[in-house]
């Protein structure tokens, strides 16, 4: 694979036998994430967001098509596969009697990475927790804890980090410090795969944006392009989903 592309998706799709009927939750997706970008993922609630990224994680199986991640094919080498993805969740579940350095550790320790190998202080100070390195969890802020996920899916160094939902919940100033944070990661050469409801935090952040709805990809082109003839992603987002729901009817 090109080393330009982080991650290959060809015809991917995953479909659920749910109530005794076939349920598609992503049709033929096919897409590029270029290396060194931030690469925004969009939808509505059910989209099929959750089910990519659950295919990526390879805690779901998708139903046939190709996925090639930073070189590796999904179904030849998940291993790899799995080593080149750090995987931010939107559900925050951490160890709250454990300090920041020491459930960074372990979480290395999980992922096979040697004593001499672990770059702990650095990802504290990357993530702006080295001030907390060493207290109880359960007295961190909610922004810390969400940097904390950050921290714990950068421990063996993945090229690729996959953010759910990173700011949902959080308030404005939050949400700034955890965008900078985002930033800073890219700027040190991590490829970001970064979905979000918040539209306008896409449109600010990501390079190129994709749009899910049911399960189809009804929109793939740079932040630029897309603001072309608008400067609200918002509308930009209806429009599309809902030339798409016409269509489907």
């Amino acid at each position: 694979m090109n080393s330009s592309i982080a991650l290959k998706v060809e015809n991917v799709n995953k479909i659920y036998l749910q109530g005794g009927k076939h349920v598609e939750a992503l049709k033929n997706i096919s897409l590029e994430v270029k290396t060194g970008e931030i690469f925004g993922l969009l939808g509505p609630n059910g989209a099929g967001k959750s089910t990519f990224i659950n295919i990526l994680a390879g805690t779901v199986n998708k139903t046939n098509g190709f996925i090639n991640v930073w070189g590796f094919d999904l179904d030849k080498n998940p291993r790899q596969v799995r080593a080149s993805l750090g995987i931010v969740p939107q559900e925050i579940n951490v160890d709250p009697f454990f300090s920041p350095k020491k459930i960074l550790e372990i979480q290395a320790g999980l992922y096979g990475v040697k004593v001499q190998d672990r770059i702990t202080d650095q990802i504290l100070e990357l993530t702006n927790l080295s001030d907390k390195a060493n207290a109880y969890t359960r007295n961190l802020s909610g922004g810390m804890k969400r940097r904390l996920l950050v921290a714990k899916a950068m421990v063996h160094q993945p090229p690729i980090l996959i953010l759910d939902e990173p700011t949902a919940g959080v308030d404005v100033d939050l949400r700034r410090k955890l965008l900078e944070s985002v930033r800073e990661l890219n700027r040190q050469g991590v490829t970001i795969i970064y979905t979000t409801h918040y539209l306008k935090e896409a449109s600010d952040i990501c390079d190129r944006i994709a749009i899910i709805d049911r399960g189809k990809l009804v929109a793939l082109n740079s932040t630029q392009e897309l603001l072309k003839n608008n400067s609200d992603l918002e509308e930009v987002f209806i429009n599309l989903t809902n030339k798409e729901n016409e269509h489907n009817n």
